[in-house]
């Protein structure tokens, strides 16, 4: 049986091969170069979609949505220029875009005046000039979020910022939420939950500003389509490294948390009110964009200083022209838009 199987299927065959092949016409000829072009172009738009954006992808296009004050790319300060460092931005506004493109259930370390409670002290401390109980990477346990070794629960390793966006990997219904960092601590760890808020899975950073604290300006920008529109470019002043009080704007990407119409501040190492800031937003910490300072709680908004753009000396916040921060705290909005300080 097996013989006649094998002889029947070697006859098959040999008809097959002396059959005449059936030449295609033209319009198939054509049709079949057609459509191999077109899946190759959707196999390379599928591969461009994947593809991490670099700062060279990024589209930055000058359209002012506030125009006082502006400065130029590059201008003048004493003997020197300063500039505003595009090409530095563009790589934190790729990343941005890249980690966006994830499917990410968001969240907030949160920890604002320990308003959640201490965090504990982790392995390996040190103090700082303030001080201050901080980790090896030099961030402060006060206003910080314990981060544990996935599945350790002992003793913390390194604190998170607040202000710090993560990617939740876990329930926030969990007593230990396992969090993966995205700004300003990268791997993945577990957090207590009263630390962490969740946002959802459906934010989209488009209100972006930068922070520059080695050229002390300040710029904003959105994302329209394809393109990151710059919206203003302004001098700013920001915080100073001036123990026991006075401290530097820390450098990372932070979401905007809260805001103030008026900001009222304390007379250093007093609880007494000695005046306020307007228009502030907060983004980590202590730390606002606000406008200029009034040495008098019942004084009235001063516009501009002659100290703006110059050098730092504010408390951590970052000062700019009173009307600029008013357009900042009208344009951002809390929980969906992002600070970033560079250096």
């Amino acid at each position: 049986m097996r013989y006649i199987l094998l002889l029947a299927l070697i006859t098959q065959i040999a008809l097959s091969c002396n059959s005449p092949k059936k030449e295609k016409t033209p319009e198939e000829i054509e049709k079949a170069k057609q459509d191999s072009i077109e899946n190759v172009r959707r196999e390379q738009e599928e591969a461009e979609k994947k593809r991490p954006r670099t700062a060279a992808d990024i589209k930055l296009k000058k359209e002012l949505k506030y125009d006082k004050y502006t400065l130029e790319d590059k201008y003048p300060y004493n003997d020197t220029f300063r500039v505003f460092q595009w090409e530095k931005i563009k790589e934190k506004l790729a990343y941005i875009e890249n980690f966006q493109r994830e499917h990410n259930q968001y969240g907030l370390v949160s920890n604002y005046k320990n308003k959640h409670g201490e965090a504990p002290t982790v392995t390996n401390f040190k103090r700082n000039a303030y001080k201050r109980v901080s980790d090896t990477l030099g961030t402060e346990r006060y206003q910080s979020a314990p981060l544990y070794k996935v599945g350790e629960t002992k003793l913390p390793t390194i604190y998170g910022r607040d202000g710090s966006l993560v990617k939740m990997l876990s329930s926030d219904t969990l007593k230990m939420v396992k969090v993966k960092g995205l700004t300003n601590f990268d791997g993945e760890w577990d957090i207590p939950k009263r630390y962490v808020k969740s946002l959802g899975d459906t934010l989209s950073f488009k209100h972006i500003v930068v922070v520059d604290v080695t050229n002390q300006n300040i710029c904003a920008l959105d994302h329209v389509d394809d393109t990151w529109y710059i919206r203003s470019m302004n001098k700013a002043t920001t915080g100073k490294h001036n123990p026991p009080y006075a401290m530097e704007t820390p450098v990372g990407m932070f979401l905007v948390q809260e805001q103030k119409a008026k900001m009222f501040y304390y007379k250093d190492g007093t609880t007494s009110i000695e005046g306020f800031a307007p228009w502030a937003s907060r983004f980590t910490n202590g730390a606002y964009i606000h406008g200029v300072p009034v040495n008098n709680p019942k004084g009235q908004i001063i516009e501009t200083s002659w100290s703006l753009g110059t050098v730092p000396r504010s408390h951590m916040c970052v000062r700019n022209a009173s009307s600029h921060s008013k357009f900042i705290y009208d344009w951002v909005k809390p929980f969906t838009s992002l600070v970033i300080v560079i250096d």
